[in-house]
């Protein structure tokens, strides 16, 4: 068990920055959101990857810069209700309905992992002019991400197991994929916001149903529509290799950088979570004055 007074002073900051928690319906769902900055100014809108939470962002959310921003748990993830079927379009709905519940300037930047990589390109499309622009990070979108994989094998994301103590849930926490390292005190973190107590124990929050929602092929048939900004964060040793950022770069036109975060893993915010902040810092400072290339 790590120990919370040995945390680094940047990240203990950074989690004693609380956020905003409010909920909003979207199509007669629950949407749990977390919301950093102040209100009024340009919006940024976290989308986590499959089974995860809004509090994967939590390390850095409050340190992006002059922003509004607003992490939301997706329907059948954290803190969020669950619906009786999964589908990427109420996805997107959930997406567009944070941003203006929050109290965002103008059309947000949405920045999805992994799963929510898709999603952000879903909403992209489907926002049209409400969108400023997306930076998807490290999800292949050409082939399925690897949590959706493992769903449909059977080798993860099964019914939930349930524990006697939360010390006992939070030791059995792993990613899908697995890397080989990990910030301990952030994954220690995002595991004990992953788990919720029930009368028989310690269970994960996430619907196990929800990977039915994820078409094998959609993202890369999504790519070509996107008409906003778009970026890609691939991490070194992560899921998006060369060949596929690539395979992405042509597939937007050939207009949008594809940038490496060296040493990461696939879970970039969990490893190298400042490396990751300094990337978005200076993407977002040239968007801000930057005219953009067009297809």
């Amino acid at each position: 068990m790590v120990v919370e007074a040995d945390r680094p002073a940047w990240l203990e900051r950074s989690l004693a920055v609380e956020p905003l928690q409010t909920s909003i319906q979207v199509a007669g769902c629950d949407i749990n959101l977390l919301a950093w900055g102040e209100v009024g100014r340009p919006g940024l809108v976290l989308v986590h990857g499959g089974a995860a939470h809004a509090r994967w962002w939590s390390s850095i959310a409050p340190l992006i810069g002059d922003y509004r921003v607003v992490a939301l748990d997706l329907s059948g993830h954290g803190d969020s209700g669950r619906r009786s079927e999964y589908r990427v379009n109420l996805w997107t709905e959930e997406v567009l309905a944070a941003s203006s519940a929050v109290g965002v300037a103008g059309s947000p930047v949405v920045i999805g992992h992994s799963m929510g990589g898709f999603v952000a390109v879903a909403t992209a499309v489907a926002g049209g002019d409400g969108v400023a622009g997306i930076i998807v990070l490290d999800s292949p979108m050409v082939e399925d991400d690897p949590e959706v994989e493992a769903a449909r094998i059977g080798a993860a994301f099964g019914v939930p197991k349930t524990y006697a103590t939360l010390e006992e849930a939070v030791g059995r926490f792993r990613t899908v994929p697995a890397q080989d390292s990990y910030d301990p005190w952030i994954i220690d973190y995002v595991a004990r916001h992953s788990l919720r107590e029930t009368p028989a124990g310690w269970t994960w929050k996430f619907d196990p149903e929800l990977f039915r929602a994820i078409s094998r092929t959609a993202a890369a048939e999504q790519l070509p529509n996107v008409e906003c900004r778009v970026a890609l964060l691939r991490s070194e040793f992560g899921l998006v290799t060369p060949e596929i950022g690539r395979i992405i770069y042509d597939n937007l036109g050939r207009v949008a950088p594809v940038v490496e975060i060296p040493l990461a893993g696939h879970h970039m915010m969990l490893d190298q979570p400042l490396l990751l902040l300094t990337a978005l810092r200076a993407l977002l400072a040239d968007w801000e004055h930057s005219v953009p290339f067009h297809r």
